[in-house]
């Protein structure tokens, strides 16, 4: 299994049947026929200038 995150759900149409694809790093949602990937941003809120 991969360590990667794994999305619950399609970004694009809200479907929760989805395919991962290794190759490419990213996921498939067959209902909508988009692929996408998952970037991690970070943990907390980001910091500001005073």
């Amino acid at each position: 299994m991969s360590e990667r995150m794994a999305p619950f759900y399609c970004p694009y149409c809200g479907e929760e049947h989805l395919e991962p694809r290794e190759e490419h790093g990213s996921w498939y949602c067959p209902d909508c026929l988009r692929l996408f990937t998952l970037k991690f941003l970070g943990v907390g809120a980001p910091r500001t200038a005073n």
